[in-house]
This record gives structure tokens, C-alpha cells and sequence, in this order.
């Protein structure tokens, strides 16, 4: 019989993450808003001030950093406990009340930053001999005269700031469709048993080994998707619109050079990751006509991309084992790095299981008090791995607060994703390291293939496919369903290559994909996993020199940008290197499985 999924109040409180850490009532939280609601008040008073002495631009800085704190808060207890069931309008409201707050306090201080621009670089430097306190804020000064030609006079930056709220109606909207209103019928196995059918639950359906289950999951679920498919490429259109408004505003050519700007990251580094993914999609063709032959299919279909290669080593892994398995791989770490590991796990740093409503997916949000991670664990190997990312993103965030002034405390997208596959690739070279059995050596080989695929591959062709629609968005296209589509099997068919049967559901895909709604995110998790591929490849090979350095820049924060970051742990992202290196990596894996599963 398919397993229940429980509803929030029947999971265990240790299995529940301390959200009572940040506020231990809704009331608390109420209070907090009451108070950032008398700090915004405070705002005006400095408006066409901020030039006339250092000890007011001082002053000012210290209540934006005040209202800066408030805000974090309050928005991460009221997103968290919203994602704990979204089905509760009471943190609906909260999240609705804190979002317009925040653009409220966006558009009061939209002063600021033409202010600071108009102050003099000779006079600047005399405010920071007046008052020495202000050298703090340096960076970020420096930081923000760079980007000066995209700064805009202050009635128009109160323009954007208040339409702030607009512009994430795409996402909001797409999350609540997707997490809230959204269900499924049951797939049905290859014995005729229903199972339900879930955000949660869709893709460790796609990992069975039962076929029919396999196959049905896939077409339930993507035509479910696809009776909304008009609804989701308005929402996805929407959501490409207004980054190219934004974008327009500021004078950036595209939506892309204005969201990688804010990181300092170059473009090239974006084009790089495509191209020199192209140059290697023989390799993934390699190994989806490896997978064919491994399964003894005649046909190899998109719903037979997730299943094991290798049957009969698939355990259930109990969540302490996998908790104790994270521990012991993170040795190469040092005790000081698996003491915070520890007490991640002892003081429930961590949302354990699903529930009725619960987001889907997985997150590490990085509070103050201590990082708050979402999970639903289901006893895959895949979740394993899933815990020892998301402890990475928690580490990260948790030694950046430690190390770093609240200023500089938030590491930038570009550098969030390589901690947690940092954690990833330790935990395999771990599993390997401790497995002799050639069955069972095959199959952690084909998961770590899997990683590869589905990291480095994968979202390599989500970032064409979201450069792709913005391309077309701003050449004037309509993004309809029917385009997106077509777009997106043309991918399907490069990446995949002449062995995939490319079924007319995945066509659908794009429209299940939330990273779409976040900026050009997803290609970091590309950039991020060839950093860390070579950074865990360094602890392994020197050690303490290799985890000192590692540290140092788990605890930068963005007290530097990020390509400077890596290259002081030991990687450079500006060119292609590290991106081939991981690609040989994927290459030598899978002449290793090919050996491994010859028959004999």
C-alpha cells in the first residue's frame, strides 16, 4: 500500500526544523513588524542629506543596516513557516504584509543611491578621516560608483523600487500555482496499485525500478501540466518581461549582463559554461546510449532517465544512517568544519520530512540565529545527497554570519552553489573509497554520473533554454506555450542525442522548472559544481593547506567578488578549465561503468 503523507502536525518535533529560534510566536513576529514600521519612518529625515557629513552618512548606515536585519528576519520566519504548509492563508498574509513592507522601505530609501553617488570621491575620503567607522562601508560604496551608469536620478529609482511588488507577482504567482493549487491523479504501478502523486513524490517515482509506474508518473504529470500550459507561459512570459524591463531601465543590453553585473560576474563566464558544454555533448550521448544498453531497452524513453542503471542495490536509508554516512565523509574537512555539521543536526537546524501542503524541493536559508533547511527526505540515495548539499549551503551561510559584518555577510549567487556540491563530491569520493563490491561500486558511479548529468548538463541547458526566451523576448516574440515548446525540444534533442526518445511530455518541462523564476540562477549551479568537482579534488590531494584556504572562503561573505573568492581557494572561473576538467572527470566515470558493467 503507497505511503500516507502525514499532515504537518503528526511529524515528530525533532524532525521539524527551530523556527521558534527566530520567533518563538506569530505575536513576536507582529511586534518586530511594529518596530521595522517606526525604522522606515525614520528614512525621509535623510533624504538630500547624505553628502553633508560623514557623521550623518554613519547614522544612516547604521539604520539601514538596523531596518536591513528586521527585514531579513521577518521575511525569512514569515517564508518559512508559509513553506511549512502553503496551504495556510494566515502565512500567506505574512509573507503578502512583509513583501510590501519591503518594497515600501525600497522606495523611501530610493535616495540613497543617486545621494551617494553625488558625493565627491575627494570628499568621501575626508569622510572617512572624520569618521574612521565609515571605512566599513567602502566596499560597498566602491561597489555601487562602479555601476554608476546604470543608476538612475532619484524619482525614477522610486519608480522602480515601487514596482518591486509587480515584478515578483511571475514567481509568486508560478508557487502558488505549482506548491498550493496543483494536484495530481494517482500513478499507477505496473501492478495496478495507485500512488500518490506529488511535488514531492514525482521524481523518486521516475528513480523505480517498476517501469509502468515510471511512465505513468511521467504522463500524469506533465499532462496535468500541459491542460495549463496557456496559463504557465503567461506567468513564464511575465516573468521574462519584467527582467527585461528592469533591465532596460538601468541601460544594461540585456537581462543577463544586468543580473550578472550585480555579482560582478562577467558574461563570458555564462558563454563559456554553453560552449564548452557543446564541445562534451558527445559524452553525454556516450553515456544515454550506455544507459539504453544497461537497462536492455529497445527503446530508451525520457521517463527511463532517472532510474538506477544498476538493480538490487537500491537500499532504503533510514535518515540517521544518512545523517551519520554525511558526517564521517566530511572527515577530509577537519573536526572544527563537522563540529558545526554536528550541531546543525542536534539543533534542528533542519525540516525533515514532507507534509501535506509542505513546499517541494529543498532549500538552506541562511538565518541569523542559525540556517533554517528544508527537506523532504525519502529515503533515497539521491536525499542522502540532497542532506549533504543543503548542510553545505547551511555551513556556508552559517561561517559568512559568523565572519562577516551584516553588510557583507550574504555571499552572491555566483559562489551559493558550490559549498553544498563541495559536500556532494566529498560524500561520493567517501562512498567509494569504502565500497568494494563491483554491483554496488557500479551503482554509486552511475549516481555520480547521475550529478554530472543532471548538474552540470542539465542545468547548463536550462541556462540556454532561459538565455534562449529571453533572446527571443527582447527580438520582439511572443512567448506563447506553443513556442516555449518548440524551444525546449529543440534542447532536448541536442543534449540527448540520436539514442533519446523524446517523448511529447517533456516538451512540457519547462513549465515545472522554478529556478526559471530566479534571475538566471540556474547556470551557477553549473559553475558551482565544476568549482567545487576541483575544489574537493584539492582537500583530497593536500589537506590542511587545501581546508585552510576552503574556510577562508566560506567565511568571505562578498567581502570580495566571487571570482576573486575562488581564486583564492584555488579555482578560476573566468575561463574554461575548470569546466573541461570536469567534464574529463564525467569521461573517465563513464569508462569506468562501461568496464564495470561488461559482461564477463
Amino acid at each position: 500500500m503507497a505511503e500516507k503523507i502525514l499532515q504537518r502536525e503528526e511529524i515528530a518535533a525533532q524532525d521539524k526544523w527551530a523556527i521558534e529560534d527566530l520567533y518563538a510566536t506569530d505575536e513576536a513576529w507582529y511586534e518586530d513588524l511594529a518596530l521595522l514600521k517606526q525604522e522606515i519612518i525614520k528614512i525621509p529625515a535623510y533624504r538630500g542629506r547624505l553628502g553633508q557629513s560623514a557623521s550623518t552618512l554613519y547614522e544612516y548606515m547604521l539604520l539601514d543596516e538596523k531596518i536591513g536585519l528586521l527585514l531579513e528576519n521577518l521575511a525569512n520566519y514569515a517564508q518559512r513557516k508559509c513553506d511549512e504548509d502553503t496551504r495556510v492563508a494566515a502565512y500567506q498574509a505574512m509573507v503578502g504584509q512583509i513583501t510590501s513592507v519591503w518594497v515600501e522601505t525600497a522606495a523611501s530609501s530610493s535616495f540613497e543611491t543617486p545621494e551617494l553617488l553625488a558625493i565627491a570621491d575627494k570628499t568621501l575620503e575626508q569622510f572617512y578621516q572624520a569618521e574612521p567607522k565609515l571605512t566599513l562601508y567602502k566596499r560597498k560604496f566602491e561597489n555601487l560608483r562602479r555601476r554608476r551608469e546604470h543608476i538612475l536620478t532619484d524619482a525614477e529609482e522610486k519608480i522602480l523600487a515601487a514596482a518591486g511588488e509587480m515584478a515578483q507577482a511571475p514567481d509568486n504567482i508560478f508557487s502558488m500555482f505549482s506548491d498550493a493549487d496543483l494536484s495530481f491523479p494517482d500513478a499507477i504501478d505496473s501492478s495496478g496499485v495507485p500512488h500518490p502523486l506529488t511535488q514531492g513524490t514525482f521524481v523518486s517515482y521516475l528513480e523505480s525500478e517498476d517501469r509502468a509506474l515510471r511512465k505513468s508518473a511521467f504522463t500524469t504529470y506533465y499532462g496535468q501540466l500541459k491542460n495549463y500550459r496557456n496559463t504557465l507561459a503567461a506567468t513564464l512570459s511575465a516573468q521574462v518581461k519584467q527582467l527585461q524591463f528592469f533591465a532596460q531601465m538601468r541601460k544594461y543590453g540585456s537581462a543577463l549582463e544586468a543580473s550578472l553585473d550585480s555579482n560582478q560576474v562577467p558574461t563570458q563566464v555564462y558563454f563559456n559554461l554553453i560552449d564548452t558544454v557543446h564541445e562534451h555533448l558527445d559524452t553525454m550521448h556516450r553515456y544515454v546510449a550506455l544507459r539504453k544498453k544497461l537497462l536492455g531497452l529497445d527503446e530508451l524513453h525520457m521517463y527511463d532517465i532517472y532510474t538506477p542503471l544498476v538493480s538490487g542495490v537500491d537500499e532504503k536509508i533510514p535518515y540517521e544512517q544518512a545523517k551519520e554516512t554525511v558526517y564521517k565523509a566530511m572527515e577530509p574537512m577537519g573536526e572544527y568544519y563537522r563540529n558545526i555539521l554536528k550541531e546543525g543536526y542536534t539543533q534542528r537546524w533542519i525540516d525533515v520530512y514532507e507534509n501535506a501542503g509542505k513546499r517541494s524541493g529543498a532549500y538552506s536559508a541562511g538565518a541569523r540565529v542559525h540556517p533554517l533547511v528544508l527537506l523532504n527526505y525519502t529515503g533515497t540515495l539521491d536525499s542522502q545527497f540532497t542532506l549533504a548539499h543543503e548542510m553545505g549551503h547551511a555551513i556556508h551561510s552559517y561561517l559568512s554570519n559568523k565572519n562577516q559584518p551584516f553588510i557583507y555577510s550574504d555571499y552572491v549567487i555566483f559562489v551559493a552553489e558550490v559549498a553544498s556540491t563541495c559536500n556532494e563530491a566529498l560524500l561520493m569520493e567517501y562512498l567509494l573509497k569504502n565500497t568494494t563490491d563491483k554491483k554496488k561500486r557500479a551503482y554509486l558511479i552511475n549516481h555520480f554520473l547521475e550529478q554530472f548529468k543532471g548538474t552540470l548538463y542539465r542545468q547548463t541547458m536550462f541556462a540556454e533554454f532561459e538565455l534562449k526566451i529571453a533572446q527571443l523576448n527582447q527580438e520582439g516574440q511572443s512567448l506563447t506555450a506553443e513556442l516555449l515548446c518548440q524551444e525546449y525540444r529543440k534542447l532536448n534533442q541536442a543534449y540527448f542525442g540520436p539514442e533519446m526518445v523524446l517523448d511529447s511530455e517533456i516538451d512540457m518541462e519547462w513549465a515545472r522548472i522554478p529556478h526559471f523564476y530566479y534571475d538566471y540562477y540556474v547556470f551557477q549551479y553549473a559553475t558551482g559544481y565544476c568549482a567545487a568537482i576541483a575544489l574537493s579534488r584539492r582537500i583530497l590531494r593536500e589537506g590542511e593547506k587545501a581546508v585552510e584556504d576552503y574556510l577562508a572562503f566560506l567565511r568571505g561573505g562578498c567581502s570580495k567578488d566571487p571570482i576573486d573568492l575562488l581564486k583564492e581557494a584555488g579555482v578560476d572561473m573566468t575561463g574554461k578549465k575548470p569546466i573541461e576538467e570536469a567534464l574529463r572527470l564525467f569521461e573517465e566515470l563513464l569508462t569506468q561503468m562501461e568496464e564495470l558493467t561488461q559482461e564477463d
